[in-house]
């Protein structure tokens, strides 16, 4: 291109995102022959039975009662500090690590990566993650000119591959120095996958290991964006408490996003939330996080803050948040059950699924296999690996039918 005038930093293909340009014939397809004809499992937001979009009337509520001069006042750079512990309490709950933390807010669980990529990586790196990985991982490293490589994510039993994260992360690190490794978990985007509380404390020791070198600076981002859709009650927070006591040359950072937990996809609310045995190492977490968002997005969305914050300091709010949240999670779970049970019924291989939004289907020729399936009216997402069928978007009833027309298509496409 000849007349360019973007910068070369800049300069990319011009395509559109996948989820949302499948996502758009899904919708143009429901209107054309009705919803209840149209089995939809694009966006990854929680959606009721007859596909409209789910938010909490426990949390509007509180959100409508906002003076309007609050909604439209800029938010404090580092968000509210109402909102800040309030994200804590509500992020660890009792497993609060024996550390010193900081919190800072972002614009959903996606600043709280693009923190982690910008501030803890040099132009160059390689930031390492599983094979199964959300996709904008990539955008966000290229964009500040780094590399996504990635490890098997699960062993031939179906279990994290913890030898295979071993082996890739010590390569890495021993070259370079420095690591951000990304762990998505619980409920893992895009397979569903919760790291075992067993399976963190071989991760951890491994990191011990690696952080006895003290020229090695290890980070750790836990994307826990879908934290509060994960296991029964508190049981998939249990693995925070081990963030207690690490070397100072560990450095975590967990991302916390109110988009999911809080039904507030649009609001654009999240928090990075860094971890670790050292003030010093926190305070600069905090002053690089500040200088980095005042150079980005300034701030956040200052009413859903103030809403967070009043839902977490008022027990009765608090309580109809709880139990709205519940039973929401309890239909979650209830179509990915009829999900599983209908695959396994039918011989159709998932990958493991324990928590969340999301299951996949692993296959070749994934784009083929998804194109196909539209025109069976069923709208998935494609991967390098597979499908991604989000079951947070799709009744009970549509997640008994789906297995077997992606079966049938999976077969047609051999």
């Amino acid at each position: 291109m000849t007349n360019s005038m973007v910068a070369d930093h800049a300069r990319w293909p011009a395509k559109d995102d996948p989820i949302f340009t499948i996502a758009g014939k899904a919708q143009d397809a429901e209107k054309k022959f009705g919803v209840e004809n149209v089995i939809n499992s694009t966006l990854g937001a929680l959606m009721d039975d007859h596909g409209k979009l789910v938010a909490f009337k426990s949390v509007y509520d509180v959100f409508k009662q906002q003076p309007d001069e609050e909604l439209a006042a800029y938010s404090a750079i580092a968000g509210m500090p109402r909102f800040l512990k309030a994200v804590e309490q509500s992020f660890f709950k009792e497993y609060r690590p024996q550390a010193r933390i900081r919190t800072i807010a972002t614009p959903g669980g996606t600043g709280a990566v693009k923190h982690a990529v910008w501030s803890y990586t040099n132009s160059g790196d390689e930031i390492l993650t599983s094979d199964w990985y959300w996709t904008p991982y990539q955008t966000i490293a290229e964009e500040g000119g780094r590399n996504i490589v990635t490890y098997e994510l699960f062993d031939s039993k179906g279990n994290y591959n913890v030898s295979g994260f071993k082996k890739r992360f010590k390569e890495i690190i021993d070259r370079q120095k420095r690591l951000l490794t990304i762990i998505n978990t619980p409920a893992h985007n895009p397979t569903g996958y919760s790291v075992s509380n067993e399976e963190w404390d071989i991760i951890i020791e491994f990191l011990k290991e690696e952080a006895m070198d003290r020229d090695k600076k290890i980070i750790v981002l836990v994307d826990a964006a879908y934290i509060d859709f994960a296991g029964i009650s508190d049981e998939r927070r249990e693995f925070l408490g081990k963030f207690s006591d690490l070397p100072d040359n560990i450095f975590v950072i967990a991302a916390f996003s109110a988009s999911k937990g809080f039904t507030m996809y649009g609001l654009r609310n999240g928090a990075a939330i860094g971890i670790s045995s050292s003030q010093e190492v926190v305070d600069e977490f905090y002053s690089a996080c500040m200088h980095s968002g005042r150079a980005t997005w300034s701030n956040g969305t200052r009413g859903a803050m103030l809403t967070v914050a009043d839902i977490i300091e008022n027990q009765d709010y608090y309580r109809r948040y709880m139990d709205e949240k519940a039973t929401f999670n309890n239909m979650l779970r209830r179509r990915a059950e009829a999900f599983v049970k209908r695959a396994d019924e039918i011989g159709l291989k998932l990958v493991p699924y324990r928590d969340g939004f999301f299951i996949s289907i692993p296959c070749e020729n994934p784009f083929e296999v998804s194109k196909k399936l539209m025109e069976d009216n069923l709208f998935v997402v494609p991967l390098a690996k597979g499908l991604r069928f989000a079951v947070s978007s799709v009744s009970e009833e549509k997640c008994l039918k789906a297995p077997e027309i992606i079966k049938r298509s999976l077969e047609n496409n051999k």
